[in-house]
């Protein structure tokens, strides 16, 4: 074999190990997100859609509870069912016939109610394209490492969801604004659930990475409710949303319940219609995603150069002993992995001393420099 065909099977070599590294990074079951967000809307109006505004607070509730603040959720609410004059109770929204929780109550923050609840509002926010007037508080400030949950619930068709009755949303524009999202680096995982009937059509048109979708009901099947209140008059509650906060509500900050435990929960018996997963377009492998991947409070944030004092503070008490505490310094205005990574996540941190991107950027860089000099010393040969 000739110099030329060494050189050509060395970079073949060296390439195909690259590839190799890239793929193995892509199959981690360990996400590489640093904060999680939720979008929650109801896109139903009208005294009868009770259930539909009942399902996404029920929601908003849960999510809170598991961790994410209202600052990183954003709920739009299409009516305002809590104080239609038939309300029997003012003020108030119920998902349970005992009546035990409220869910409106004081510690509620909507985003946007009412006529605001629309596809182009709706589309905007997920892609952000907005004008300078628009406030931080009503934007998906979210990145290239923000899990994101988006719940939908309301009236719907084959592919399409109803907008209180006067505009549609199909699912080419969900795939697009998808797809505008990953384009524009606004994710990195995405868990969709959509309660409504033919929800599955919903997701059949997504095309992007790092989706996982999830649905009520298949084409031609009704999505059902679970019980009505008496007193209230309508149904309040849909039968998939009810068994999902089932499951949700059972488990806390630190469990370690996974998204397939929670798609296992999943049976015609309790939904009354068949629940769909798409999850061909999502890398990692549903047992080994937790819950709170998605509905926990996770922030990783960073120090460039960590001081020795400053990690001995953040590492030890007023004694002088040894404890696992977070003590966080953040370069402003700057949240891009460098040298050290913090991991918060429920009151504990592990330190990332191996970041396997950055290992597979060294890797190519070593390996150029190794090609480069293979090229000089051939050149050399045939001089």
């Amino acid at each position: 074999m000739n110099l030329g065909g060494v050189i050509i099977y060395v970079v073949l070599v060296l390439a195909t190990f690259v590839v190799s590294q890239e793929q193995l990074i892509e199959s981690n079951d360990d996400s590489r997100h640093t904060n999680n967000w939720a979008v929650l809307i109801s896109t139903s109006r009208f005294w009868f859609n009770y259930r539909h505004m009942a399902n996404v607070l029920s929601m908003y509730r849960t999510v809170k509870k598991l961790g994410i603040p209202d600052s990183q959720i954003i709920l739009m609410l299409a009516d305002d069912i809590a104080c239609n004059p038939r309300n029997a109770f003012p003020g108030s929204v119920f998902n349970n016939a005992d009546r035990a929780i409220d869910l409106y109550g004081d510690n509620i923050e909507v985003d946007y109610r009412g006529y605001e609840v629309t596809v182009e509002n709706f589309i905007r926010l997920l892609t952000d394209r907005w004008g300078p007037e628009q406030p931080s508080s009503k934007r998906l400030l979210t990145d290239e490492r923000s899990n994101i949950f988006i719940y939908m619930t309301g009236h719907g068709g084959d592919e399409f969801l109803k907008f209180q009755d006067a505009e549609e949303i199909s699912s080419y524009d969900l795939a697009d604004a998808f797809e505008q999202m990953y384009e524009k680096k606004r994710y990195n995982e995405i868990f969709f659930m959509i309660d409504t009937c033919q929800a599955n059509t919903m997701y059949t048109k997504f095309y992007s990475p790092n989706i996982l979708a999830v649905g009520s009901s298949r084409l031609n099947e009704s999505s059902y409710s679970h019980h009505s209140d008496i007193e209230i008059g309508v149904a309040v509650i849909d039968r998939f949303t009810y068994f999902n906060l089932d499951f949700l509500e059972n488990i806390d900050k630190n469990s370690n319940k996974t998204i397939q435990d929670l798609i296992d929960s999943y049976t015609f018996e309790n939904i009354h219609s068949h629940a769909g997963v798409r999850k061909d377009l999502f890398k990692r492998d549903l047992s080994n995603v937790l819950i709170t991947d998605f509905f926990g409070n996770v922030q990783k944030v960073v120090i460039d150069e960590p001081d020795e004092d400053i990690l001995y503070i953040a590492n030890h008490d007023e004694n002088g002993n040894y404890v696992n505490k977070t003590f966080v310094t953040v370069e402003e205005d700057d949240l891009k992995i460098k040298k050290h990574e913090i991991d918060v996540k429920f009151d504990s941190s592990d330190e990332v001393t191996n970041n396997p991107i950055h290992s597979v950027e060294k890797t190519g860089r070593i390996l150029l420099i190794l090609i480069a000099v293979i090229w000089l010393i051939s050149s050399y040969k045939f001089i």
